[in-house]
């Protein structure tokens, strides 16, 4: 839109079929999101406006919210499921508190997509081998790309906690600071868009599928979640004496109650569960400890002040408004129904059946399929519209033949 007709007020409208609309680009049937396709409005949140400083030519980019005609959220929108949460959580005198974990990869342009990723060649003339996990000097082949990023999230309001290097080939890590979920949703959404164009600028290429190299951690988004007490600011999660309360296990009982109905809406790709089958730190189930990253849910060390749950399964392909969502969501129903978590794990152990999660995109949404605790907090028309959507991208994914097909059965007789 025009600068002239955003600030002259003119609405904005887009077909209600857009927000089902699949990551190849096509639609599932029409009596998912209405057969008539109307329209809906989009509306900014005048708080999400923002001049993007990449953008030699000046642009803005706004954060709209999808409403029916008629005012209301639509039932569609993830930015609208999660605003329903949080206000769900308002009703009681709560509101949680989440922080974001943001992997990724930085890799030199790819432009046949049948070849490996690569990392790009940096300033010492070489591709990084992987042996810069945690250093402090890991990123200085990429400073300029860094640097940028840097004074982008500065000029788009973005704060930032810790930036690192990952375990994997070139593969980093933001974590953002602790706050409001919708403002923290929004945040992550801006943050992997700065990611991808000021890399353009650079003649890289960001990825933030959940497994983009073989034999190599995969990338997560891990989200750590608190309730703080309306007014107060005080964390539910402990008590005047520091320990934990009886909120704290009941948001767990609801954490491991969700997952396994959840997984889809965390792990939302064919991609995303070659992350999840090789689980050192990349945990798929729904087991709860005291700070041992083979969990699912995994409590960190804390003050009791910054009691919290970080939900580790969602992987940095996740839309960050769903995956919010989503958890929190469990972690309330939890709370209204005082379910009580398994006892906690430690050490090496093994996930028992009761706790472990769907391990392929397929199983993940018959088991979403199944769920009625998914229609009862997000709604059915989202959830069926939701499976009727990675339904055909699974379809899409299935009708090609992959190169270890014809590398390996090729030959067989």
């Amino acid at each position: 839109m025009t600068a002239e007709g955003f600030l002259g007020g003119r609405q904005l409208q887009m077909a209600r079929g857009v927000l089902l609309q699949c990551i190849m680009g096509g639609y599932p049937p029409a009596r998912f999101y209405g057969s008539d396709d109307g329209d809906l409005a989009l509306n900014a949140d005048p708080k999400q406006i923002h001049r993007l400083p990449w953008s030699k030519q000046p642009r803005a980019l706004a954060i709209c919210d999808a409403d029916e005609l008629s005012g209301e959220s639509s039932r569609l929108s993830t930015r609208g499921q999660l605003k329903a949460v949080i206000a769900r959580y308002a009703a009681r005198g709560l509101a949680p508190v989440v922080a974001t974990e943001m992997e990724f990869f930085v890799f030199a342009p790819n432009t046949d997509p049948t070849q490996p990723f690569q990392p790009p060649v940096g300033l010492d003339g070489r591709r990084e081998e992987g042996h810069s996990a945690f250093s402090v000097s890991s990123n200085n082949g990429l400073r300029p790309f860094f640097n940028e990023v840097y004074e982008c999230m500065a000029a788009l309001g973005l704060p930032r906690d810790t930036f690192m290097h990952e375990m994997g080939v070139s593969q980093f890590e933001i974590n953002l600071l602790h706050g409001d979920p919708l403002l923290l949703a929004d945040q992550t959404f801006l943050f992997k868009h700065l990611l991808k164009e000021v890399a353009l600028k650079h003649h890289l290429t960001v990825v933030c599928m959940a497994k983009p190299l073989a034999h190599t951690p995969g990338s997560s988004m891990h989200i750590h979640q608190s309730i703080v007490e309306t007014g107060t600011d005080r964390n539910v999660f402990s008590d005047d004496a520091g320990q934990p309360t009886a909120i704290f296990r009941h948001f767990i009982g609801g954490q491991q109650a969700g997952m396994a109905d959840f997984t889809a809406l965390f792990a939302p790709n064919v991609n995303s569960y070659q992350r999840l089958c090789h689980p050192y730190a990349s945990p798929n189930n729904a087991c709860w400890s005291y700070d041992n990253r083979a969990a699912g849910l995994r409590i960190p060390a804390s003050s009791p002040e910054a009691r919290r749950v970080e939900n580790r399964l969602p992987g940095a392909d996740a839309n960050p408004y769903l995956a919010i969502a989503a958890s929190l969501a469990a972690g309330l129903y939890g709370i209204e129904n005082e379910l009580e978590p398994t006892p906690a794990i430690q050490g090496e152990f093994e996930v028992p059946d009761s706790l472990s999660l769907p391990c392929t995109l397929h199983a993940a949404l018959e088991r979403l399929k199944r769920s009625q605790l998914a229609k009862e907090l997000f709604g059915k028309e989202f959830i069926e519209g939701y499976i009727a959507s990675k339904t055909l991208e699974l379809s899409s994914f299935l009708d090609e033949i992959t190169p270890w097909e014809r590398r390996i059965l090729a030959a067989q007789a």
